[in-house]
């Protein structure tokens, strides 16, 4: 499995651990931080609830993911990360390649 990502996203051994860290750490801040929101709002737990800490998590999730990256030197894989993720859910227009390149 690690020798699958590894290829794909063609990374060594132990930036591959520092990506899986970054992913790790970065989910586990954005359920602290959409909680510590969802507490503020004093929403109760209802329908209306699971659908604002649902909105909450995507929002947060890359930006919780992009700043855990700079600590671990892992942004400029993380930057191209969020662009191609954005691109395939259609909120990034996907770079076209230039003619003249």
């Amino acid at each position: 499995m690690f020798e699958g990502l590894q290829q794909k996203w063609k990374v060594k051994s132990g930036q591959l651990i520092l990506i899986l860290c970054t992913f790790a750490i970065g989910g586990s801040a954005t359920g602290w931080v959409a909680k510590k929101i969802m507490n503020a709002l004093g929403i109760s737990q209802d329908w209306l609830w699971v659908l604002i800490y649902i909105a909450l998590i995507t929002i947060c999730w890359p930006l919780m993911v992009i700043l855990i990256s700079v600590p671990f030197g892992q942004y400029p894989f993380f930057s191209r990360y969020i662009k191609k993720l954005g691109a395939r859910i259609g909120l990034v227009k996907p770079k076209t390649p230039d003619i003249n390149e």
